[in-house]
């Protein structure tokens, strides 16, 4: 692919300090998708004008601070777009296995593409909409960023989880109020342990927001 940006190198947001910690042995292949976004995310309408100069904080450290929530077995992520944080989650944690479940073909080509030049042997890429996905199995783990309003999302991701597996949403400052509106789905999908974690406090200015719940194990 040739590169259709090529100031992109300047734009871009200078690497944090705590992506180091964020994603340890594994910062080199986050660097290379992060410069692989950055070089071709705005023109595949991946990512807007204005995100280059807060890559790094806003989504690629965003995305990696879930990688500790996330346990060895099989994780969805709903509406994988650019791969925030389905590419992320699957470089930082090479002991899970990543379904990436995005319904629009030119991202699923991205994402496609993506996992063959990083070598990520953890990923599948499907394309379908989580509510009409065929799985082999059920999931461990479901999430999502930026996809929807909680009311909306548990419908569509709590369904493909197997007894006790667990929804790991990332959600905005709003986490609270969008809960308040969900507690008819919350009720209906009989989700328990349903907690706010925030994830990062010390490590990078923007923090990450995870609303977290199971769903029954019988």
């Amino acid at each position: 692919m040739t590169d259709p940006s090529p100031g992109w190198r300047e734009a871009l947001e200078p690497e944090p300090d705590a992506a180091a910690s964020v994603f340890g042995e594994h910062l080199p292949t986050a660097r290379r998708f992060t410069e692989n976004l950055a070089r071709h995310g705005e023109e595949l309408g991946l990512i807007g004008p204005l995100e280059l100069p807060r890559l790094w904080s806003r989504h690629v450290l965003n995305s990696g601070l879930v990688a500790p929530l996330l346990r060895p077995g099989l994780v969805g992520d709903v509406g994988s777009g650019a791969g925030l944080p389905g590419i992320l989650l699957a470089i930082a944690r090479p002991d899970v296995h990543l379904t990436l479940i995005e319904p629009m073909e030119r991202r699923v080509a991205w994402l496609t593409r993506q996992v063959d030049e990083l070598g990520l042997e953890n990923v599948d890429v499907v394309r379908a909409r989580a509510e009409e996905v065929k799985l082999k199995g059920r999931l461990d783990q479901v999430t999502a960023r930026a996809v929807s309003a909680l009311r909306t999302l548990i419908p569509i991701t709590a369904p493909l989880l197997r007894p006790g597996g667990e929804l790991v949403l990332m959600k905005g400052g709003g986490v609270e109020a969008e809960m308040g509106a969900a507690e008819k789905a919350i009720r209906k999908h009989r989700l328990e342990g349903v907690e706010v974690i925030v994830l990062g406090e010390g490590v990078v200015d923007d923090v990450t927001r995870v609303f977290r719940a199971r769903v029954p194990s019988a």
